[in-house]
């Protein structure tokens, strides 16, 4: 009864192994923690938790220093920075942005532009050997859930003192640079100040002003609209140079789970990128690629952001998987982005442009931190560092320590981070930032699940998405939910699986089931414990793409 620690049958616990299985006996386990009832999204969020080893509560030494900094900027240290106070520098996130890490501001100058990225000054609040960064460094980064985040640092700071908020002193390290037309950036220049966000605007409301000229919303953001059309020409020009450059741009929706007060999902739903999205991220970018200038330059230890190229043999996959739906991939040599860039040009307008998107995300290996650069692939740079979230994200803290040091003087030599230290910090930012991802997945996909419970024999429209010998992994256009129509609910018939195509063909019919095709599913069976979805078919509405007719094609050339 003591290891059942209060529990009732029906409960969620977390239960550690006290007897490993054996061959006679099942393991035996002691209950640790009874997880409280609530919405699906508190469930979710803590089976991730625990499943995951996440921490929630902060250590009370990190709490205690946290509130010892108080709730506002003493004005004995705001007089030894640079005044940015009455410039209008302007937040843009998210509508459910919690932490405002970033700001910008824009103006023309004789030659282009001069472009500010104010970012939260995070160190100088948690410096190193501190309870604070012991915690912000065993975290390594704030995991994002549908309506809720486990922050990096505690609310103190990542919610009031380090966060930009609107018409409130704070802060901030500061990127200045000067940008020609076609989006160059011949001079930057790292500082620190204290600021004063003019406005906490959401992308959505910039798009509307800028894209949509949307009268009302213009006249709202009078006072800022200047600004924000500065940054618009500020970011076309950047966009210039990045497609001159050959980056990848995925266009790719975010998919978010929504979920009410009490914790129950009310939908699941795409949101496309706009310009606002764009115009953020290029200025971003700039800043991030200046810090890793400014670093690489100075020789100070710090923790790139590097994306290595493709293996030869992903891309030969690739390549295959591509011209088999009639999509030719040059690759050369050497795989350079601009190719990979000049096919998502291609198949933008198709049908099945996110499930070609998606092949090639796939094949690319993923994002790094670590001491050593070679540049990042995706980007298209030969040097890259995460500056611009030090809120959430501990690598881009220890940028800021970096750049720091080096405006004050200090040299690689007397950092207090050695190379040697980067290296392992470098493998446990990675490692985190892989287990957060994870957690946050897992959350969305059992959420996933729960909004689909209730809808079990209704029916569905589906693109597939992958296909193995035992059925056809699917995708509601609606919804983003994704579920497998099993080999055994296909029409009557033998199926066999084309590795080489990665098709499943009828044996009596040849009707032929392959990436990209539109279907009609009907909701068969929701496991949200094992995270499954099943459907079966109802109809196949339309074929993406013949291998045997890109076959013939490709014999003419």
């Amino acid at each position: 009864a003591k290891a059942r620690g209060g529990a009732k049958s029906g409960d969620l616990v977390v239960a550690e192994i006290v007897e490993p299985p054996t061959a006679h006996a099942d393991p035996v386990g002691r209950v640790t923690r009874v997880l409280p009832e609530g919405g699906a999204a508190d469930t979710a969020i803590e089976l991730a938790v625990a499943a995951h080893g996440l921490s929630q509560e902060f250590p009370p030494a990190a709490l205690r220093e946290a509130r010892r900094f108080g709730k506002t900027v003493p004005a004995t240290t705001a007089a030894e920075r640079a005044d940015l106070r009455d410039l209008p520098l302007v937040t843009i996130d998210g509508e459910d942005a919690r932490d405002f890490d970033d700001a910008v501001y824009a103006e023309t100058t004789r030659g282009g532009f001069r472009l500010l990225v104010a970012i939260a000054d995070v160190s100088h609040y948690v410096v190193p050997d501190s309870a604070l960064d012991a915690e912000a460094r065993e975290r390594a980064t704030s995991v994002y859930f549908p309506g809720r985040v486990i922050p990096m640092l505690p609310e103190e700071l990542s919610n009031h003192l380090c966060s930009l908020m609107p018409r409130v002193e704070r802060l901030c390290m500061l990127c200045e640079m000067m940008v020609s037309r076609e989006g160059r950036i011949t001079r930057s220049r790292f500082g620190s100040g204290v600021m004063r966000s003019a406005a906490r605007l959401t992308y959505n409301q910039v798009a509307a002003a800028l894209v949509d000229k949307d009268a009302a919303v213009r006249q709202e953001l009078a006072p800022v609209l200047p600004v924000l059309e500065t940054l618009h020409e500020v970011y076309r020009s950047l966009r210039r140079h990045r497609e001159a450059r050959g980056a990848l741009d995925f266009e790719a929706p975010e998919v978010k789970v929504l979920v009410d007060e009490g914790g129950q999902v009310t939908d699941s739903r795409a949101y496309p990128r706009n310009d606002a999205h764009r115009l953020i991220e290029e200025c971003m970018i700039a800043a991030n690629v200046e810090a890793a200038k400014f670093l690489k330059q100075r020789k100070m230890p710090a923790l790139f952001r590097i994306h290595g190229t493709p293996e030869e043999e992903r891309i030969a996959d690739l390549k295959r998987f591509l011209s088999q739906r009639g999509v030719h991939l040059e690759t050369g040599h050497e795989l350079e982005p601009a190719r990979l860039q000049k096919v998502l040009k291609s198949v933008v307008d198709r049908p099945d442009a996110a499930v070609l998107e998606n092949a090639i995300i796939r094949s690319l290996p993923q994002a790094l931190y670590q001491p050593l650069n070679i540049g990042h692939f995706g980007l298209a740079l030969s040097e890259y560092v995460h500056f611009t979230s030090p809120i959430r994200r501990y690598p881009d803290l220890l940028v800021h320590r970096a750049i720091r040091h080096a405006m004050e003087g200090g040299t690689a030599e007397d950092f207090v981070h050695t190379a040697r230290e980067m290296e392992v910090l470098g493998q446990e930012c990675s490692l985190r930032e892989r287990k957060a991802d994870e957690a946050a997945r897992s959350v969305v996909a059992f959420l996933k699940c729960e909004f689909m419970k209730d809808r079990v024999g209704e029916e569905f429209d589906a693109v597939a998405t992958g296909v193995t010998d035992f059925g056809v992994f699917v995708q509601l256009r609606e919804w983003q939910v994704d579920g497998l129509v099993h080999v055994t609910s296909l029409p009557r018939d033998y199926f066999r699986f084309v590795e080489e195509d990665r098709m499943l063909v009828g044996e009596r019919t040849g009707l032929r089931f392959g990436i990209g095709d539109a279907l009609r599913v009907r909701l068969v069976r929701v496991d949200s414990a094992d995270r499954k979805i099943d459907f079966e078919l109802v109809e196949k509405t339309e074929t993406a793409f013949h291998p045997r007719r890109a076959k013939r094609k490709r014999g003419k050339s």
